[in-house]
C-alpha cells in the first residue's frame, strides 16, 4: 500500500547501538534524515527487537527520555501493502509520537507471500498482548493502551477494533484498546481489485469477514480517519465509507481528507522534514489526548 517517492537522500550513515548502518529503504532513509533534524531529541529507544508472539516476531519500544510512569501508549504498525516495510524503518513515526509523551510499541508481522490473511491480524493481536503484560515495565499505562497504523497498518488497526475475534483469541480483552487511528487505510476494498490485496487476502473463506467495514459498531473504540485528496493507492472512499457506517451504529468516529497530498505524504508528515505537509501528527496526538486522558 505505500511506494516512496523520496529523492536526493544519498549517502547518509549513522552510528546506532555501536554498528555503522547504511540506508536501504526509503522509509528507512527518512527515519535518518529525521534523527539528523532533531527527530530523536528528548526520546530513547528502552527496548530493541523484543520477542513476541509465537512466529519469532520482534518490536521496539520508544519512550520520553528520562523517568517515565503510566504514560498513554501507542501501538503503532507500519504499511507497505502486506509485503515490505520494517519497525526500524519506521523509527521516525515511532520518535513522533513518543516526542508527544506516549510509550510508542512498533511490532514487526509477517508478509506476504509467506503468509497470508489473518496471519497479520494474529501477529497485531499477540503484539497487543504483549503490550498488555510488559508495557508497565517500560514506564507505560496498560489501563491506556491506543493503537494507530499506516495502509496496511491501518487495515490491521480497524481490524482489531472493531472485530473482536482476533483479540480474544489471544485471551485479550477486546476492551483494552481505547483508541484507534488509522492513517490511508483500506477498510472497503472488496472485490480485490489490486494484486496486493488479493495475494494477501486469499486465506479468507469468506472474503467480506475481512473488510474492516463489514464490523462497524456503534461500541468500538472511538476512531480517527484519516485520508487524503490525492490518494491514488488506497482511495479517500474507504475512509468516507467507513466513517459514515461507524455513524450510522452511533459509533464514534472522527474524519480528515487532508487536501493536495498523496498515500504516502500523509505518513511522511509524521516526520520533522515533512511535517508541514498535513497537521496528521497534531491532529491524532490532539485526538489520542482526548480519547485516553490521564487518570
Amino acid at each position: 500500500m505505500i511506494r516512496w517517492a523520496l529523492t536526493g537522500i544519498v549517502l547518509l550513515l549513522v552510528v546506532a547501538g555501536g554498528a555503522l548502518y547504511a540506508l536501504v529503504s526509503p522509509p528507512g532513509q527518512l527515519s535518518l534524515l529525521d534523527a539528523a533534524m532533531g527527530g530523536g531529541s528528548g526520546v530513547e529507544r528502552p527496548g530493541t527487537a523484543l520477542p513476541f508472539g509465537s512466529e519469532g516476531q520482534t518490536l521496539d519500544v520508544w519512550r520520553p527520555a528520562g523517568p517515565v510512569t503510566k504514560r498513554p501508549v501507542l501501538i503503532f504498525w507500519y504499511g507497505g501493502g502486506w509485503v515490505a516495510g520494517t519497525r526500524q524503518g519506521y523509527a521516525f513515526a515511532a520518535r513522533a509520537f513518543a516526542r508527544n509523551g506516549f510509550v510508542v510499541v512498533v511490532p514487526d508481522y509477517r508478509k506476504v507471500p509467506q503468509i497470508r490473511f489473518p496471519a497479520m491480524l494474529q501477529d497485531g493481536a499477540q503484539a497487543v498482548r504483549w503490550t498488555r503484560d510488559h508495557i508497565a515495565e517500560y514506564g507505560g499505562d496498560p489501563a491506556r493502551i491506543g493503537v494507530a497504523g499506516h495502509s496496511a497498518g491501518a487495515y490491521t488497526v480497524a481490524m482489531l477494533t472493531l472485530d473482536p475475534r482476533w483479540l480474544a483469541a489471544e485471551q485479550v480483552d477486546p476492551r483494552i484498546i481505547k483508541a484507534a487511528v488509522g492513517l490511508s487505510g483500506p477498510y472497503d476494498f472488496y472485490p480485490f481489485d489490486k494484486k496486493r490485496s488479493i495475494d494477501a487476502m486469499q486465506g479468507a473463506k469468506d472474503p467480506l469477514m475481512t473488510q474492516p467495514i463489514h464490523f462497524a459498531r456503534g461500541d468500538a473504540a472511538p476512531m480517527l480517519l484519516v485520508t487524503s485528496t490525492e490518494d491514488t493507492e488506497v482511495r479517500p472512499r474507504n475512509a468516507i465509507h467507513l466513517t459514515a457506517a461507524l455513524k450510522a451504529q452511533g459509533g464514534a468516529v472522527e474524519f480528515r481528507n487532508y487536501p493536495g497530498i498523496n498515500h504516502e505524504n500523509v505518513a511522511m508528515a509524521l516526520s520533522v522534514p515533512f511535517r508541514g505537509k498535513a497537521p496528521v501528527l497534531a491532529d491524532s496526538v490532539a485526538f489520542l489526548n482526548r480519547t485516553m486522558p490521564a487518570r
